[in-house]
């Protein structure tokens, strides 16, 4: 899952997991709200949610900070995925449960990279 305000982040994101893997599934939601609220209607849930951090209605910290409460969300692993890149909030969202921050890149080639680094490291797929 991804969720990100930015239609065009979006775009890019689909479009670099269709380059590495086109049986990828993902599905988007605009802010935290729409994301919790897919979420909780007992959907199949995500093996990943990347997150943005600045969106409106209920921002990434919140979203974090809400999926937390609920059990069958809570072990979802949640990877920050922001034009941040600041030290003090990759460590707060780290408290809140984030098992890793991506500073956007500025390429489409280096959001790959990044995101082939990420599905073949087995501690962010849930079991």
């Amino acid at each position: 899952m991804l969720v990100d305000d930015d239609e065009d982040d979006r775009d890019f994101f689909l479009s670099v997991l269709e380059t590495i893997d086109g049986s990828l599934q993902c599905e988007t939601a605009e802010n935290g709200s729409i994301a919790l609220r897919n979420l909780t209607e007992g959907r199949r849930l995500p093996d990943l949610i990347f997150l943005d951090l600045n969106m409106p209605v209920m921002n990434g910290k919140e979203f974090l900070k809400e999926i937390k409460k609920h059990k069958h969300l809570e072990n979802i692993p949640v990877i920050i995925l922001s034009t941040s890149s600041d030290q003090a909030t990759i460590s707060e969202t780290a408290r809140l449960g984030a098992v890793d921050f991506v500073t956007k890149p500025n390429k489409l080639s280096l959001l790959e990279t990044r995101l082939k680094e990420i599905f073949a490291n087995p501690t962010f797929i849930r079991g």
